[in-house]
């Protein structure tokens, strides 16, 4: 129970996070350049690649400790191109990710997504079904960020958004197919 509550309150701040940077309430998108890109909107490029980044950590971590789980396996490497394609935002518009270290599983720069992750793979570590409802979890909220974040965004951000959203339907489909065999065999 405590972990549910926790991982709601994590969802709230990471909405509230990512909404706030996304500048929701404008619902226009625009064509401006890379030097009219106001700070608001780096830091949602910077807050959607290390979200992308999340993803696939939490991935290689839970398909590591369930390793029978191939659905975890097979999704890292697309998210490794969600964040190369996230990462790419952020260097065309001038985002400052060279604190970021990639490689490193599990540390991220933005702290709301340090504690996502933290949280995420604990409650993963419950079970091998908890650990399958986290991926689906991870999708959701990807998706539910990725709409809030390309609102106001220029025309080439708003078009690697709808493909990395496109992805993670994907990737949402195949958890829930994961959740029912486990279901169907348990």
């Amino acid at each position: 129970m405590i972990k549910n509550i926790t991982l709601a309150a994590l969802t709230t701040a990471l909405f509230s996070t990512s909404s706030l940077a996304a500048g929701k309430g404008s619902n226009a998108t625009s064509t401006f350049t890379s030097s009219e890109m106001t700070q608001e909107q780096k830091d949602t490029l910077l807050f959607i690649y290390q979200e992308e980044k999340v993803a696939r950590d939490v991935y290689i971590t839970l398909g590591n400790y369930y390793p029978n789980q191939t659905v975890f396996q097979n999704i890292q490497s697309s998210e490794q191109t969600h964040i190369d394609k996230a990462q790419g935002l952020c260097e065309t518009y001038g985002v400052d990710i060279s604190n970021v270290e990639e490689s490193n599983v599990g540390t991220f720069v933005v702290p709301v997504l340090q504690e996502l992750y933290d949280t995420l793979v604990a409650q993963g570590y419950q079970s091998e079904l908890s650990s399958l409802m986290v991926g689906e979890y991870v999708e959701i909220t990807d998706i539910d960020d990725l709409e809030h974040a390309e609102i106001g965004m220029p025309a080439d951000v708003v078009n690697v958004y709808e493909n990395l959203k496109a992805g993670s339907y994907n990737h949402l489909d195949a958890f829930r197919g994961a959740i029912d065999a486990y279901n169907v065999a348990n």
